[in-house]
């Protein structure tokens, strides 16, 4: 079974070491907090000069990498070398690696930060990383899975959070993990024991409106509410650096997406699990459901194509505002 994040960081704590570690996968935010915190505490402060070797792949060859590895410490236990950006190190020099790894140095520990993308699990170095140490891979979240990862990484802090505040937070910061655990970051100081982060605290210190966001946009267009969409599109008109018109389309599509896979569920009941909601959400998706056919829905998301389009000039017979774009897409989408 892999290992988390939390367990590799365990086990490197207590003093455990394999001779190489691969962090890889498309989502960084993991591949970073376990290599700050290896570069942070496993070797003393006080001796990082002599024995901790940081590179970086895009000014480094593999050659150069391993004989970094042989080197003994001078003072600490063990000799610390981080590859940050391994992915830059041309893949025909792997296989150095893989030669290195057959008789790994046992004095030092070599971790390879491999960003946005995988080692080809075929290559030779790559079995030779899974067989002498740990290879790491970061799964890429989903929109659907960002709620229940911001209501863990709360929780991991000791802290809640309110399944609506999650909500908006996922909504309006999308699935770059590292963003969203910055603007956490900045909200566990103001909380009080037992208080949960709530939808009131995310607005007033994220600056995410409570009333006029694009959560509370898809309520009012999966009520056919004309007069509140009128109003949140207008706020949104108003203030279009602070909600500008791509981010609102991408979430509305995967909205209409998930009325979608609603209406074909056999099982209504593996809803929260299919749509990656919270089960007090399941009933707004039902309701608009029963608002929206499939058709409409394909009708909608053929309106938000077209307002992509136009929004980036294609389409647009002189310029329009992205505010009359919207407000000529909700009507469209209600009506």
């Amino acid at each position: 079974m892999a290992l988390t994040d939390k367990q590799l960081i365990a086990e490197l704590d207590k003093g455990t070491y394999k001779p190489v570690y691969l962090l890889m996968g498309e989502e960084d935010y993991y591949i970073d907090k376990i290599s700050d915190h290896i570069e942070q505490h496993l070797i003393d402060p006080s001796l990082r000069d002599f024995d901790q070797t940081v590179v970086y792949g895009r000014d480094v060859d593999m050659a150069t990498v391993i004989t970094h590895a042989k080197r003994f410490p001078m003072m600490s236990p063990i000799h610390l070398v981080i590859v940050k950006e391994a992915q830059m190190i041309d893949l025909r020099q792997w296989d150095t690696l893989a030669a290195y790894l057959a008789q790994p140095a046992p004095q030092s520990l070599l971790l390879l930060c491999y960003r946005h993308k995988k080692l080809d699990k075929r290559t030779a170095a790559y079995k030779a990383i899974a067989k002498a140490g740990i290879v790491y891979e970061t799964p890429k979240i989903y929109d659907n899975q960002v709620p229940a990862w911001i209501k863990s990484e709360v929780a991991s802090h000791g802290h809640s959070i309110t399944d609506k505040a999650a909500y908006m937070l996922g909504e309006f910061l999308g699935t770059e993990l590292s963003k969203i655990a910055n603007e956490l970051s900045k909200l566990y100081p103001l909380l009080t024991a037992g208080t949960p982060i709530d939808e009131t605290l995310v607005e007033q210190q994220i600056g995410i409106s409570k009333d006029y966001n694009v959560f509370e946009l898809q309520n009012a267009i999966g009520r056919r509410d004309p007069a509140m969409c009128n109003r949140i599109v207008n706020h949104f008109a108003a203030n279009p650096k602070q909600n500008p018109i791509q981010p609102v389309l991408a979430l509305l599509y995967g909205y209409f997406l998930k009325i979608m896979y609603y209406h074909q569920l056999e099982n209504k009941t593996d809803a929260p699990q299919v749509l990656g909601c919270a089960p007090m959400f399941v009933k707004d998706y039902a309701q608009a459901a029963s608002h929206y056919s499939l058709p409409k829905l394909a009708s909608c998301i053929g309106y938000l194509y077209e307002a992509d389009l136009r929004s980036k000039g294609v389409r647009a017979s002189g310029e329009v505002a992205e505010g009359e774009i919207l407000k000529e897409l909700i009507f469209k989408i209600i009506h």
